[in-house]
């Protein structure tokens, strides 16, 4: 599986042939934009910061779009969706927490979370978690102090911070590293990793760079 981040909340999964997109930027934002053809698109939060699942379609892939709590299998990808709330943009709107299994492999990506409580039937539904991706920034969502604090609740084998660049409160990635006492982690361009490479982790934090 190889994992990269486009900013904001935006990231590309591929595994194999296989290519998801998270919370893809849309042109109407003033975030920088990425553009790749995704077989399947995630969208949390209907926002111009997160909606942007043109920028995912190409000519040789036209995305599955998954925008709303449910269940859904789509060639071999297995997802879950379940109801949370975001206040980002300064308003309490419906995010879409997804539980995203595919190869073994479990994801868990939380979009655009605001609180740092989930009901128990929830929590329990997402099961063990591989890869978590949370929110940081504040200002509408998670801050760094409330994300760390809550992803040990979920007990991922790996953690991957969002929505601190080019979203949120300056310096809440430093607040975040050292909150998990990893001050001074350097960031890579991309995360690739295999279900063996995570069995011994246990909430490790992994910094991707924005692709430019």
């Amino acid at each position: 599986m190889i994992i990269t981040y486009h900013g904001g909340e935006f990231f590309k999964v591929q595994f194999g042939d296989i290519v998801l997109a998270f919370n893809p930027i849309s042109k109407k934002s003033s975030l920088q934009q990425s553009r790749f053809g995704a077989d399947v698109a995630f969208v949390t939060l209907l926002d111009k910061d997160t909606n942007g699942v043109e920028n995912v379609s190409r000519a040789e892939r036209t995305p599955f779009i998954v925008s709303s709590p449910g269940e859904y299998e789509i060639g071999g990808v297995f997802v879950r969706g379940f109801p949370s709330i975001s206040r980002y943009g300064g308003k309490e709107r419906e995010n879409t927490i997804y539980s995203v299994s595919l190869e073994g492999m479990n994801l868990c990506f939380l979009g655009a979370l605001s609180g740092a409580t989930l009901s128990s039937e929830i929590t329990e539904s997402l099961g063990d978690i591989d890869i978590l991706f949370v929110p940081i920034g504040g200002d509408g969502v998670l801050t760094a102090r409330e994300a760390y604090k809550f992803s040990i609740t979920l007990g991922p084998r790996l953690i991957i911070p969002m929505h601190w660049s080019g979203l949120g409160e300056k310096d809440s990635l430093k607040v975040f590293l050292k909150e998990g006492g990893e001050e001074g982690q350097k960031s890579i361009d991309k995360l690739t990793v295999k279900k063996k490479e995570l069995e011994n982790k246990e909430a490790e934090i992994a910094v991707l760079s924005p692709v430019v």
